[in-house]
C-alpha cells in the first residue's frame, strides 16, 4: 500500500491527545493516524492485519512452553523458549512480515543463544536435519536457509486470497511449535545421533500429516 504526504489542520490539544495514545500503542504518530483512518472508514490496511495475526499467535502460543517477549517492532514478533539440557540453552524465534503489492511475507527464524561449542555443533546437526525434512514437503518452492547458525524460513501469503488471518496465525505457530519440539526431541538424544535422527524423522512425519494446518 502507497503512502503520501498530506497536509492537515488539526488542533494541538488534539495532536496532543493522538501522541499520547500512539505512545500507549507504541506507534508513531503517523501509524496511528492512518489505523485510526482506516478503522473509521471500515479498511483493513497490512499493518492491521499483521497485528491481528500477532494477536491471534500470541494468544495460541502463550502458555508454559514459550515466552512472548516485547514485540522488536510493528511487524516482529519475537518468542522464546528453553531447553532442558545443559547448560541451560534459550531456543529464540521471530515471526517478521514484509509486504509487497500482492504478497504478505512472513519470515520465521529461529537460534539457539549458548556459549558452548558442543551445543552449537549439535544444533548445526539438528538444523541439517531440519532443512532435509522441511524442504521435503514442500518441493522447490522450499525456501529455507542456514547463516550462521540461524534458520530463516520464508512463506509467501497472498494478500487479498481466501487464507483468513486465524488461518496464518495458526499455520506460522504450528510451524515453530513443530520445530521447537523436535529440537528439544533432539537433544533429549544428543549421546546417540542416530537415534536422534530417527526418533526426530518419526516425530516430523506425525506432526506434519496432511491434516494438519499449513500455509
Amino acid at each position: 500500500m502507497s503512502k503520501s504526504v498530506y497536509s492537515l489542520v488539526l488542533s494541538d490539544e488534539v495532536i496532543a491527545a493522538v501522541d499520547r495514545a500512539a505512545h500507549r500503542a507504541g506507534m508513531s504518530r503517523s501509524a496511528y493516524i492512518n489505523s485510526v483512518l482506516a478503522d473509521a472508514v471500515s479498511y483493513v490496511t497490512p499493518e492491521k492485519r499483521v497485528n491481528d495475526i500477532f494477536g491471534a499467535i500470541e494468544q495460541l502460543m502463550n502458555g508454559d512452553i514459550f515466552r512472548i517477549m516485547p514485540r522488536p517492532s510493528e511487524t516482529a514478533l519475537a518468542l522464546r523458549s528453553a531447553l532442558h539440557y545443559k547448560y541451560n540453552p534459550v531456543m529464540r524465534y521471530s515471526i517478521e512480515f514484509s509486504k509487497n503489492d500482492t504478497k504478505l511475507n512472513a519470515k520465521v527464524c529461529a537460534y539457539l543463544r549458548t556459549q558452548s561449542a558442543a551445543l552449537t555443533a549439535c544444533y548445526s546437526e539438528f538444523l541439517s536435519l531440519w532443512i532435509m525434512l522441511d524442504s521435503g514437503c514442500c518441493g522447490s518452492g522450499y525456501k529455507g536457509s542456514i547463516d550462521g547458525g540461524k534458520f530463516t524460513r520464508l512463506f509467501d501469503i497472498t494478500v487479498r486470497g481466501e487464507t483468513s488471518d486465524n488461518d496464518i496465525a495458526e499455520a506460522l505457530s504450528n510451524y515453530v511449535s513443530v520445530f521447537d519440539e523436535l529440537i528439544k526431541l533432539w537433544f533429549s538424544y544428543a549421546d546417540d545421533p542416530a537415534a536422534a535422527e530417527a526418533a526426530v524423522e518419526k516425530r516430523y512425519s506425525e506432526l506434519t500429516a496432511p491434516t494438519n494446518n499449513t500455509i
